[in-house]
């Protein structure tokens, strides 16, 4: 059985602790792979390595960094076939959706190979006699990043480009449900020449994060997953004394206005409620129809709904491969079945799915729920699978209401051809990303991403110009120097003493 390994100073590091996990197919719920898992020891070496590996990179100019970053990008373009296989192969997300994955995260390090236009720092002459104040930004040091199942390529490169951009070192503990695209983003990393101990990779569970989160030489943690454990991480981390930026789950809502176009708008929630397997924090999992255009609405999904070809990820005809395990997969089960109970009308019902040929995958169907209740569990919970609720309110007002209600506060959307009452929604919504008939609105890279309330814990949003200032500190220089007019008797500059 292949064995995924760490990799730490640039090389493949053998597991030490005895411990390893296993790595399914989601597609044949067979384990093909174990992945070593990391004791505090393994940690530590990493951390150690990241830190001597600090002291040069940390000093090493932007042209060096940039031209690392250059040829790594060109690295991950001509390699995004075989990264997206990995991830399908560890995920079960279909390769479409993979390669998707890895070109959202390519743009985060062509942002970072911009660095040198984002640290150039401000200047201010003259603010007294002959006195200059300059601002510049630093790097931390050794940074961390704990990164989720859903996105093992993606999330990664949202984090480690920009923090050794920035000069910082980076040790990343991936998710060990899906680990080997961590590793070979790291060995490009290296044939594109950034140097050894510079972003390393340490597999492991809540030992490995734990050692992490508690390392006196850790300056700064990043975080992507859920909501519980995000809190966790931030009360941890900071306790330690550490920065920390930790993004946790969702509930997104979009609202349809009856003056929206409903093919358009059925369109959007199918793609955004089940891409992915609806295994995404972006995921929209409550539409909010107002008005009397509710059944017709409901109608058009569910038509769509169920021409979704479910397979296997490798098989290029299908649109939805299975969830990340079997376990996952009768969670999700468990609020579909319970949703007739909660007062929710089942409209489609996926659980029971399965693939011929692949019985033993963690198969799930579509599920399609109407006139859901905020007080039911399918609401309430963040369920991260391919199940969508659907809400009614007979105005917009109690729509906005609804949703502002909701502990989460990650994306929401509206769909409506009244730019007054879309330009209401962006400013009267409770979300840190809104979308205009755009049912997902992860922003591009240059932009941050991050949610509000439940959904991040920190002060910063993730990539963008949040994610520099979050690897980075400022430093503030006050500068006077005296006039060479003025040098000591006996010093001749060339200049006159009499002017």
């Amino acid at each position: 059985m292949r064995t995924v390994n760490h990799w730490i100073g640039g090389k493949t590091v053998e597991g030490a602790s005895g411990n390893y996990g296993p790595v399914t197919d989601p597609a044949t719920g067979e384990v093909t792979t174990q992945v070593a898992l990391a004791s505090t020891a393994e940690v530590d070496a990493a951390v150690q390595t990241a830190k001597e590996a600090f002291q040069t990179w940390g000093q090493s100019s932007l042209a060096a960094r940039t031209k690392v970053l250059f040829a790594y990008r060109a690295l991950l373009d001509a390699h995004r076939d075989e990264i997206a296989e990995l991830i399908t192969a560890e995920h079960g997300k279909v390769h479409s959706d993979a390669l998707g994955e890895v070109a959202r995260g390519l743009e985060i390090v062509e942002l970072a190979c911009g660095i040198t236009t984002q640290l150039k720092g401000e200047l201010s002459t003259s603010v007294s006699n002959r006195v200059d104040v300059a601002a510049i930004r630093q790097p931390l040091g050794v940074v961390a990043g704990i990164t989720p199942f859903n996105f093992p390529a993606m999330v990664p490169m949202w984090m480690f480009p920009l923090a050794v951009a920035c000069g910082n070192t980076f040790v990343l503990k991936p998710s060990e449900k899906d680990p080997s695209a961590a590793n070979k983003l790291a060995e490009l990393a290296k044939e594109a020449g950034l140097p050894d101990g510079v972003l390393n990779v340490v597999h492991g569970d809540k030992v490995a994060v734990d050692a992490l989160l508690e390392h006196p030489d850790v300056a700064a943690v990043s975080f992507v997953g859920s909501t519980p454990i995000a809190r966790y991480i931030h009360t941890t981390a900071a306790a330690n004394g550490k920065r920390v930026q930790a993004l946790g789950g969702a509930k997104n809502h979009m609202l349809v206005l009856p003056d929206a176009d409903l093919d358009a708008a059925a369109d959007a929630a199918v793609s955004a409620a089940y891409g992915s397997a609806g295994e995404r924090c972006m995921a929209i999992s409550a539409v909010v129809a107002v008005g009397s255009i509710g059944d017709t609405l409901v109608e058009k999904i569910r038509e769509r709904a169920e021409k979704i070809k479910i397979g296997p990820g490798d098989d290029p005809t299908s649109e939805m491969g299975p969830l990340i395990t079997a376990a996952h997969r009768d969670k999700v089960a468990s609020y579909v079945k319970g949703a007739a109970d909660q007062g929710a009308e089942v409209v489609l019902d996926g659980t029971g799915y399965t693939v011929d040929g692949y019985e033993n995958g963690h198969w799930i169907g579509l599920s399609l729920l109407d006139h859901v209740r905020t007080d039911s569990d399918a609401y309430r919970d963040e369920i991260f699978g391919p199940v969508l609720c659907v809400l009614r309110t007979e105005t917009y007002e109690e729509g906005v209401a609804l949703i502002n209600a909701s502990p989460f506060g990650n994306g929401t959307a509206i769909f409506t051809r009244d730019g007054g009452a879309a330009r209401r929604f962006q400013l009267e919504i409770q979300a840190g990303m809104v979308g205009v008939n755009v049912p997902i609105p992860v922003p591009v890279g240059y932009h941050s991403f991050g949610g509000w309330k439940d959904s991040l814990f920190g002060d910063h949003h993730i990539y963008g110009n949040d994610g520099i200032h979050f690897y980075t500190r400022g430093k503030v220089v006050t500068t006077r120097w005296p006039d060479p007019s003025e040098a000591p008797v006996g010093v001749d500059l060339g200049f006159p003493r009499n002017h």
